[in-house]
């Protein structure tokens, strides 16, 4: 009877072995073992390998579990049969048999589920490197041992896979990898500016040269035949360390000056601004920020002119433009510090419409369909012309009011956040 005893014992740590193997290997984190095994760290080395080759590591967990489980069931019923028949002598052996079959049921179900599955499973979750390292030589040596079992469920399996299959898109997607990123940041794995950057460079991909250009409305450019005196001024003024040259109309830009060549070689003699500009590099609207800075990369330029589909100016995108997705607003000692949102009370903001309207929309938490990249286009979108200043619209929880405008633009306008009881009542 001991060596029953023994042998259920035996049984229950091993079912508690696989479980937290189990749970281990499908809850650790591969960054963090591949650092290890990048490192010299031999069992992390192993683990990375077994969680490589995940389906037949599954297998070999899963047919270890179901075999101890089934020998201590089986010992489990004989032992308590045994105990019943000495316990009740009186009575019929098939009454013994019944009650020792209970018995062992109970006592087997109660014991391999609170030592053989939750226990082992809650603490290989909290340590699932740790368990995985440690339990990963002797599971190795298993999953030699138990191959032919492995390939005849792995064969199983394969059949199965084509009778049932699946559609089902296993990439992570972007909106998965976002989530991702929040939830280490929640878990203290990375601080803020590290989950914003990460964010940003996921994101990165996804916006065009519409959403970063600086338009034409605002372009500090140079025509072909203007005076030293005057580049020289506009350099001066604005800080800028090159300017678009073009002829006739900004519509036709035909190149760009660096200050420091125009001041070096130009200034001061008779010589043409047309001798020293560079070729300028043109993009559509469409493109994606992603292959403008390889372009610009590739051309060794800063500036990239943006057209529309008939040909004419529409902005330009800098490399700096594109930097500031990336890594935020860089700012230098030319610049003037300027709010996109501006706090006036507890739910009140002053917002310049040069924004992106995706910032905004985030800010408020509000959704729109709409194809504008700015808040002055759908401020616009909104009024169906252009606004005066002092009118009104209303959307979602915020309510809109023109600040500044004139008969070309929308310039800054006035958001209040209604009061979730307002917001109701216009529902109803």
């Amino acid at each position: 009877m001991s060596t029953q005893i023994t042998i259920m014992l035996i049984m229950l740590v091993c079912s508690a072995y696989f479980s937290a193997t189990e749970t281990a290997f499908s809850s650790l984190n591969k960054t963090r073992i591949k650092t290890l095994a990048e490192k010299g760290n031999k069992r992390a080395e192993r683990v990375l390998n077994l969680s490589e080759k995940y389906d037949k590591l599954l297998s070999t967990i899963l047919i270890g579990n179901n075999i101890v489980n089934i020998v201590l069931s089986s010992i489990c019923t004989v032992f308590c049969i045994d105990l019943a028949a000495k316990a009740f002598t009186n009575v019929n052996p098939q009454s013994t048999q019944s009650i020792g079959t209970t018995l062992a049921t109970v006592i087997s179900t109660v014991a391999v589920l609170i030592f053989g599955e939750i226990t082992p499973k809650s603490l290989a979750k909290e340590y699932p490197e740790r368990f995985a390292m440690v339990s990963a030589p002797l599971i190795s040596f298993l999953m030699v041992v138990l191959t032919p079992l492995s390939l005849v469920f792995g064969g199983i399996k394969l059949v199965l896979g084509k009778v049932v299959k699946s559609k089902d898109d296993h990439k992570m997607t972007q909106d998965e990898l976002l989530t991702f990123v929040d939830e280490v940041e929640q878990e203290g794995g990375i601080d803020k500016e590290e989950s914003e950057l990460l964010r940003s460079a996921i994101e990165f991909t996804d916006r065009e040269a519409s959403d970063i250009l600086t338009p034409r409305t605002v372009l500090e450019a140079v025509d072909e035949d203007s005076t030293n005196d005057e580049i020289a001024k506009i350099f001066s003024e604005t800080g800028y360390s090159r300017l678009p040259v073009y002829s006739g109309s900004i519509d036709s830009i035909v190149g760009i000056i660096h200050q420091k060549d125009f001041f070096g070689k130009i200034n001061g003699t008779d010589n043409s601004v047309m001798s020293i500009v560079n070729k300028p590099v043109f993009i559509p609207l469409s493109m994606k920020i992603s292959d403008i800075l390889k372009l610009l990369q590739k051309n060794k330029s800063h500036i990239a002119v943006v057209v529309d589909e008939y040909g004419g100016t529409t902005g330009i995108v800098t490399m700096e433009d594109i930097l500031e997705e990336l890594v935020g607003e860089i700012w230098d000692e030319h610049d003037e510090v300027v709010e996109d949102f501006v706090k006036l009370s507890e739910d009140t903001y002053r917002i310049l419409c040069s924004m992106d309207l995706d910032k905004m929309f985030k800010f408020f938490e509000i959704e729109d369909e709409t194809d504008s990249a700015t808040v002055s286009g759908w401020v616009l979108e909104k009024f169906g012309c252009f606004p005066q200043v002092g009118e009104k619209f209303e959307f979602s929880n915020i309510a809109v009011e023109v600040l500044v405008a004139d008969d070309q633009r929308v310039s800054e306008i006035q958001v209040t956040v209604k009061a979730p009881e307002e917001t109701e009542n216009e529902e109803e």
